[in-house]
């Protein structure tokens, strides 16, 4: 059965001007009737869903469209809301605990010291402070699938000491070197060295030694980069990567 525009805006709790802004964008592609009404069927309404997901997950449209041109997305994003949605459960079930522990201090007469009030703002703020909804870069969303289930990337991103802003900072700032380095085009120089040490360091922080994980890791990119969509959006160019293969063999050079 197909929707008309005012059903599907209804079901979907949207407005028919959000509708046609991303048919305007080329996200969704209404069927027409004989009459020419536009109508949206299982395929449209699955890629509907697949925006507004996207879309509440902080993607902008354009990121949208290049991620959407994959193969296999709705899986890709259906897990992608999969791993937001726990982690989002996780940070309600810590903030409660929180608000419990300082409801009981207040029913035995103690008071919420300034460290007790700074955490209850800290953790219980709403909504999730998370950086990014996602464990990885959001280019390797319709790929990820490939390599991890949900509760994989979530045991991932529950590892001890794993913070996820600070591991965005750092993976930012190692990316941000390699493009200068790329640039000067030495990948011997002293510079190049140390940007392979932190490089090799931070990816050892990650992975923990685990070779399965670190070889996930590499295939997951390499796949991401051969899909013009997702290498688009990529942090680092093909030509960073090739550069930082050449730092890699001459720090391993006799």
């Amino acid at each position: 059965m197909n929707l008309s525009p005012t059903e599907t805006a209804r079901r979907f709790g949207v407005s028919i001007k959000a509708l046609r802004l991303y048919e305007r964008r080329g996200l969704l592609n209404p069927l027409r009737s004989q009459a020419g009404w536009r109508t949206y069927g299982p395929d449209q309404t699955a890629r509907l869903h697949q925006i507004l997901a996207l879309k509440g997950l902080g993607l902008s449209l354009t990121s949208i469209g290049q991620l959407l041109s994959s193969a296999d997305t709705l899986d890709a994003v259906l897990g992608m809301q999969d791993q937001a949605l726990v982690q989002e459960g996780r940070r309600i079930a810590k903030a409660l605990a929180l608000i419990r522990k300082a409801r009981a201090k207040l029913k035995t007469g103690r008071t919420l010291s300034i460290d007790d009030l700074a955490t209850l703002s800290k953790e219980t703020s709403m909504p999730s402070k998370l950086t990014r909804p996602t464990l990885f870069h959001p280019a390797f969303v319709p790929h990820q699938h490939k390599y991890f289930r949900p509760e994989e990337l979530d045991a991932l991103a529950s590892q001890d000491g794993f913070d996820q802003e600070k591991d965005i900072a750092e993976w930012e700032a190692l990316i941000a070197d390699l493009k200068l380095l790329t640039a000067k085009g030495d990948p011997a120089s002293p510079a190049s060295q140390e940007l392979a040490r932190r490089w090799l360091a931070q990816t050892e922080s990650f992975t923990k030694g685990d070779q399965i994980l670190a070889t996930k890791l590499r295939n997951m990119t390499k796949d991401a980069m051969a899909d013009p969509a997702t290498a688009a959006q990529m942090p680092y160019s093909k030509n960073d990567l090739i550069f930082l293969g050449k730092i890699f063999e001459a720090l391993t050079a006799p």
